[in-house]
């Protein structure tokens, strides 16, 4: 064994090792999958092949090798909570494979792996081991692996058999499935097993300890079952998907009993060692391996676009950087600090994977602005678990109520989970299930921060479309442009069934062989337009343009005339100026894209797009907004681009030598291994499927309509260029001239005078107050004599619409000095939201009221929030109706107030 080999040349070692035995090497796809909505994350090196295996894709290499970017830290995969605690467990980890897309199989694929584990990796033959599927559930034992292991020289005392649960792997209840094998190193007798512990015998390579480890797991893919609990049927070319752990194999081949001790990690570690200023140690170091483990998945997670938010992907990334962050202030680091250590990561890693290295500025910026306000949040969380561990230790309650556990998740955004964690901390617990039954109800109301959204799965019968009928040929981008002939290849109605034909009046779906419509992808909406049969007498009208399936064209239309059939041949026409109009929307994109970058920095990165025929929207990473001198910037480059009139330019290339020559992918799209480049200006090329103009002049005139943000570090622009752009120009100076003729002036003067009437109107409104307090303060007398005496204060609760912050403090103050010792509470409505503001004099907070905490617990009874200080405190509501119930609520706070 050669303990001199590095992680990186021990993946480089692996993707040549199957490159010189026929394997394309293929690069780690997205951690976001583009072909399996049901996954959070990419977590397993087949993912990006899973319609190469189904049939559904088709490449043009049957061998591929790949080192997978893979994350597990949410849904069914989730091991969150282990990392740091384990020696092997990670959010993030490198998945090294080798595939056989119905090219080779058992054979070759045991004596690959045996080989480069014994040859080029040097492992000592006598502390390997391997496994195979024992025969389980009607399904035979793999004896052939069994053999073929003994053939590699494996002696057959360590050839083990195992049960479904470890050697058998299912895509899922249906699908391709079949037994798998694994290979196994021993790591040592010394290793403690919790099986010894308890006085029983190590269960050896089944054991849940670490004595064996797992290093690779093949599996032969021989067998698909139609539907649930059915027969295993063979596949007619079975296949390959093996997993190598980057992590595992680097700590067999350097010697290392921990993952966290191979270089993949002591980098990260020493970084994390000098900002705490203490040395990393195995033994107290738990908090110091999170940090390094959560920083690779921030790091790669945001490099692929995931932004941390409040659901779906973007709340798992937030809860592992928070959870590093947390330990970060566990290890006394106070100061801004995760930006660093992420930044050892790019610096470590972005060789191997560049888009770390491109995105660096923006990856930093994001770590940087998530710290910043998990800080603001963490600092004021603490202070309220503090004053409810304080109130369980005085009553001696051991559970933090579901309830508290949603306030200070729903009200000051902490993280249940580290509630959870702080309080167990602290040898408390917290009602999870409590909060849960809350958040469900939230959720019924529409406010939940849920999880991921499940996409719709892909309608089985496009697939089976695909599968007989093969793609769709798209017509659109050159010559023939908007028309085209083709044959009705299918018709499907609205509940998924293939039909012979379709008369007047159906709304179906058609498939041509070949179409001038372009479906909706990439961000640009589906083609409209009329296809026409038999000379005329059949017509349709395409109401829209769909692609439910990579490389199969839908239209959705209404037959308006005759009778369409199956096997007809037929005239496709798209409305050429809607198309038209789309085109120059989709190549503006294109420029703004590039403008973007050019004025803000080259962080920023497209995250999200519609090209629709009246406008573009553009969404894109950066985290403060345009300042109108930036938006005029923006819109100064791309129309002079557009005014230089140069020629698009279309090149059909290697996926590989696009992304080489320095073309930018797109979001949202698929990418094959051949792909449009596109080259609107020589300032811009993009991969694109889309369609484009032919001239950059053909755009005509770019005008940015709005700017704002759509998430954390995510900004939208909307757009509109042509004559669109002419008719919003028009609309916007007429509306000029209207609000000018109302404030008798000139569209030229119409700032100086909003100014001067502003001031107008601020100097009455404030006219209006004076009056309206001193009116007040004259009645203060007559509404102290409404007031209550309670626990020997005076106590008064009153009501004044329309409701008016500035009164209610005036009054209030005039309310307080009157009554010398006592708690007034003044609520109303205004524009049908409550308005309530509590004020008690300093003697009474001394003794224990607090204004802050009863406008809290008043504000619940009119559906809102609110808080404040000891001595005053403004809050509001949704329920005006309620407000006597609030009223209510304060008087039978302050009656059970103890006070000293």
């Amino acid at each position: 064994m050669s303990s001199a080999l590095s992680a990186s040349q021990i993946r480089e070692a692996f993707l040549k090792f199957f490159e010189e035995r026929g394997h394309r090497r293929v690069a780690s796809s997205s951690l976001v999958p583009q072909n399996d909505p049901s996954l959070l994350f990419t977590n397993a090196g087949m993912v990006q092949f899973k319609d190469v295996f189904t049939g559904r894709e088709k490449r043009e290499y049957s061998r591929a090798t790949t080192s997978q970017k893979c994350v597990r830290a949410g849904g069914k995969h989730n091991d969150l909570d282990n990392v740091g605690y384990t020696a092997r467990h990670h959010t993030f980890f490198e998945m090294l494979g080798n595939f056989s897309f119905g090219d080779y199989f058992k054979p070759d694929a045991i004596a690959y792996g045996w080989e480069f584990v014994t040859k080029t990796l040097g492992l000592d033959k006598a502390r390997l081991a391997v496994t195979v599927f024992n025969g389980e559930g009607g399904i035979p034992w793999d004896e052939e692996a069994f053999e073929l292991w003994a053939k590699q020289g494996v002696s057959r005392d360590r050839i083990l058999k195992l049960g479904l649960k470890d050697n058998f792997w299912a895509m899922g209840d249906t699908g391709p499935c079949g037994p798998c094998s694994e290979i196994h190193y021993h790591q040592g007798d010394d290793i403690p097993c919790a099986e010894v512990t308890a006085g029983r015998q190590c269960k050896g390579v089944a054991c849940d300890c670490d004595r064996w480890l797992e290093i690779w797991n093949l599996v032969f893919m021989q067998f698909e079952r139609k539907e649930k609990d059915a027969p295993l049927i063979p596949l007619p070319k079975p296949s390959i998907d093996t997993g190598a752990g980057l992590e595992r194999i680097a700590s067999v081949v350097q010697g290392k009993r921990s993952n966290y001790d191979t270089d993949l990690f002591q980098s990260i570690l020493s970084r994390v060692s000098e900002l705490v200023g203490k040395p990393y140690s195995q033994e107290g170091g738990a908090s110091m391996r999170v940090v390094a483990d959560h920083s690779r998945a921030a790091a790669f997670l945001i490099a692929d676009g995931v932004q941390p938010s409040n659901e779906g992907r973007g709340y798992v990334l937030r809860r592992i950087m928070r959870r590093a962050i947390r330990h970060g202030s566990l290890l006394g680091l106070d100061e801004l600090f995760f930006f660093k250590v992420v930044d050892r990561v790019i610096e470590l890693m972005g060789e191997a994977y560049p888009e770390l290295r491109d995105g660096r500025t923006f990856i930093l910026e994001v770590c940087k602005h998530e710290e910043e306000s998990f800080r603001r949040t963490l600092n004021r969380g603490m202070k309220l678990i503090d004053e409810e561990v304080a109130r369980m230790k005085q009553s001696g309650a051991k559970v933090l109520s579901g309830e508290k556990v949603w306030e200070l998740h729903g009200t000051y955004g902490f993280p249940w989970d580290l509630t959870e964690i702080i309080l167990k901390e602290r040898g408390f617990e917290a009602d999870i299930a409590g909060y849960e039954k809350l958040k469900k109800e939230e959720a019924e109301k529409g406010t939940d921060e849920g999880g991921i959204s499940k996409d719709k799965a892909i309608a089985t019968v496009h697939l089976k479309l695909l599968e007989r009928l093969g793609p769709t040929e798209f017509l659109g981008y050159e010559g023939v442009g908007h028309e085209g002939e083709g044959s009705v290849r299918a018709i499907i109605n609205k509940g998924g069934v293939e039909l012979t034909e379709a008369q007047e009046g159906d709304e179906v779906e058609l498939v041509l062989d070949r179409t001038p419509f372009y479906g909706e992808s990439g961000g640009q909406v589906g083609d409209t337009g009329r296809i026409v049969g038999h000379g005329g007498k059949a017509v349709a009208q395409v109401l829209d343009a769909q692609r439910p399936v990579q490389g199969l064209i839908v239209h959705q239309v209404k037959v308006t005339q005759g009778t369409l059939k199956v096997g007809d041949m037929v005239q496709a026409g798209v409305d050429g100026q809607r198309r038209s109009s789309i085109r120059a929307n989709h190549s503006a994109t294109h420029l703004l894209h590039k403008a973007l970058k050019m004025v803000l920095g080259e962080h920023v990165k497209q995250a999200g797009s519609v090209v629709a025929p009246d406008y573009l929207r553009f969404d894109f990473s950066h985290f403060s907004p345009m300042t109108p001198e930036q938006q005029e910037q923006v819109e100064d480059l791309v129309n002079g681009w557009i005014r230089e009139n140069a020629e698009s330019q279309t090149r059909v290339m290697n996926l590989e030598d696009a992304k080489k020559s320095g073309a930018v992918a797109m979001f949202g799209e698929k990418y094959g291994e051949t792909v449009r480049v596109v080259t609107v200006h020589p300032q811009s090329t993009e991969l694109c499927g889309g369609t484009h103009v032919r001239r950059s002049g053909d755009i005509g005139l770019f005008k940015v309509t709005g700017e704002s943000g759509v998430a954390s570090g995510v900004r939208r622009i909307i757009a509109v260029t042509g004559l669109g752009a002419i008719q919003y120009m028009r609309e916007t100076e007429r509306e000029l001239k209207k609000a000018a003729e109302l404030l008798k002036t000139s569209p030229k003067d119409l700032v100086k005078r909003v100014e001067s009437t502003q001031k107008r109107v601020k100097e009455l409104e404030h006219k209006i107050e004076e009056m309206a307090v001193k009116a007040q303060a004259g009645s203060s007398k007559d509404l102290l004599e409404q007031a209550r005496d309670i626990n020997g204060m005076k106590v008064l609760a009153t009501r004044m619409d329309p409701a008016d912050p500035n009164v209610f403090r005036g009054l209030a103050d005039q309310l307080r000095d009157r009554m010398k010792s006592g708690v007034v509470v003044i609520g109303g409505e205004k524009d049908g939201k409550v308005v309530l503001l509590v004020a008690a004099t300093k003697d009474v907070v001394a003794r224990g009221i607090h204004a802050g905490n009863l406008l809290k617990e008043m504000a619940k009874e009119v559906n809102g929030r609110g808080g404040g200080k000891p001595d005053l405190a403004q809050g509001g509501g949704e329920d005006p109706s309620r407000i006597p119930n609030a009223f209510d609520k304060f008087y039978e706070l302050v009656k059970g107030t103890n006070l000293s």
